[in-house]
C-alpha cells in the first residue's frame, strides 16, 4: 500500500515528520490546501512527467503552472503526462497521492523553485487524504532534488 510506503520512507529518513491523515480529502490543491489549513501555494503538487525516456517527479507549488519551453530547455525534450496507470506504476501512489517518497525503485526528483517562497509546505503523503509538513529545502534534501525553474 502507497501510504505504508511513505510511512516507511519517514519511519527511516525522517521519524520527527509526521504523516498526516484526515478525514478529508486532499486530492486537489483546493481541497489540501482546506484540509490543512494553508494557502494554495503551500501544497506541494507533485508532476509525474516523461522527457523523452526518462520518468521523473517535479514537485512544484500548488498553483505554479508548468512553463514548457523552461522545462524543454532544461531536459532537452517535451514534457509528457502520465496517465493515472502509469504514474501509478511509476511511483506506486494513486493520483491525488503523489509524491517524491516511499518510491518502489528510485526516480529523478526535482523541486521548482516556486517553492522557496515558503517555510513550510505540505506535499501529499501516497494517499488522497495523507500529507507531510516539510520544510522546501529538507523535501529536497530528503528526496536527493535538485532545485530547477520550469514553472511560470
Amino acid at each position: 500500500m502507497s501510504l505504508d510506503s511513505v510511512r516507511a520512507f519517514f519511519a527511516s529518513h525522517a521519524p520527527d515528520v509526521p504523516v498526516i491523515v484526515t478525514e478529508a480529502s486532499s486530492a486537489t490543491v483546493s481541497l489540501a490546501a482546506e484540509a490543512h489549513k494553508v494557502l494554495p501555494e503551500q501544497i506541494a503538487k507533485t508532476l509525474c512527467l516523461r522527457a523523452g525516456e526518462q520518468i521523473l517527479l517535479i514537485v512544484t507549488n500548488g498553483t505554479a503552472r508548468l512553463d514548457n519551453r523552461k522545462f524543454k530547455d532544461q531536459f532537452g525534450a517535451k514534457a509528457r503526462m502520465l496517465d493515472a496507470g502509469q504514474v501509478l506504476a511509476a511511483t506506486s501512489h494513486p493520483v491525488g497521492g503523489v509524491c517524491p517518497f516511499g518510491l518502489p525503485q528510485p526516480l529523478p526528483v526535482y523541486c521548482d523553485v516556486s517553492l522557496q517562497a515558503y517555510d513550510e509546505v505540505v506535499p501529499a503523503a501516497g494517499s488522497s487524504n495523507a500529507a507531510v509538513r516539510i520544510s522546501p529545502q529538507r523535501l529536497a534534501d530528503l528526496t536527493d532534488a535538485s532545485w530547477i525553474n520550469v514553472c511560470r
